[in-house]
């Protein structure tokens, strides 16, 4: 792996140096090893610059991590003018939880960031807009939106702190090793809960992501109704 990240560096070497280009490689820095380790130096490496060369295209760090963000938000499907808002939104959350798959580091910074960038801006207007078509108030824009995030952040950091693949084999087998530690008897709903539901073959945790969304879609339908929705 070491030798391949040398080859591409030196193929890097023959290209130009550009924001793009540097915002990529940090993305891809940031996959394989977490936000957590990116610094201008191991970014320089990457690109077989001098650190010093960075500061021409990105002004500071915080200016990459802006990048980045807006690197992420670029890859999420827009809703789509298309659909109506509920499958709009059903198809959005999908994006963003693969996205999020792709770069688990960047669960706790897409909203975190104080200068968002154009793709940022232009998902977020996207999302009102879909939703203020749909026939929710400007407040009631605003819930829903709140609402979809929170899920969909949630279940992707969740996701990725599982000790196992959310759509693994192992998920069963776990669960029944638990159970089977326990006193008999002791945990009684959830020895039925991993008898009857996890431990089926055919279960998957990947799949409550698409069953709660659906939940709360639902939900909000109910809850569009109300012209003046304030929350209450």
């Amino acid at each position: 792996m070491a030798e391949d990240r040398a080859r591409a560096s030196m193929h890097r070497r023959g290209e130009p140096l550009t924001r793009d280009t540097v915002l990529r490689e940090a993305v891809a820095l940031a996959d394989e090893a977490g936000v957590g380790s990116l610094t201008m130096r191991k970014l320089a490496e990457r690109l077989g610059v001098e650190a010093m060369s960075l500061y021409h295209h990105v002004a500071n760090k915080d200016a990459i991590l802006d990048g980045m963000v807006d690197e992420v938000f670029g890859e999420v499907g827009l809703p789509s003018d298309a659909l109506d808002w509920k499958a709009a939104m059903r198809q959005r959350a999908v994006s963003m939880r693969n996205a999020l798959s792709r770069h688990p580091w960047a669960i706790g910074l897409l909203d975190s960031r104080s200068n968002p960038g154009h793709r940022t801006l232009r998902h977020h207007d996207a999302v009102i807009g879909s939703l203020r078509a749909g026939g929710f108030s400007v407040a009631g824009a605003a819930h829903a939106f709140s609402l979809l995030d929170s899920y969909v952040y949630g279940f992707a950091l969740q996701e990725a702190a599982l000790p196992f693949e959310a759509a693994g084999d192992d998920i069963g087998d776990m669960a029944e090793a638990l159970i089977d530690q326990a006193p008999a008897g002791e945990f009684p709903h959830l020895a039925e809960l991993v008898a009857r539901h996890v431990a089926l073959p055919d279960y998957s945790y990947a799949d409550e992501f698409l069953i709660g969304l659906d939940l709360l879609l639902d939900g909000l339908e109910l809850r569009r109704a109300r012209p003046d929705w304030s929350g209450a």
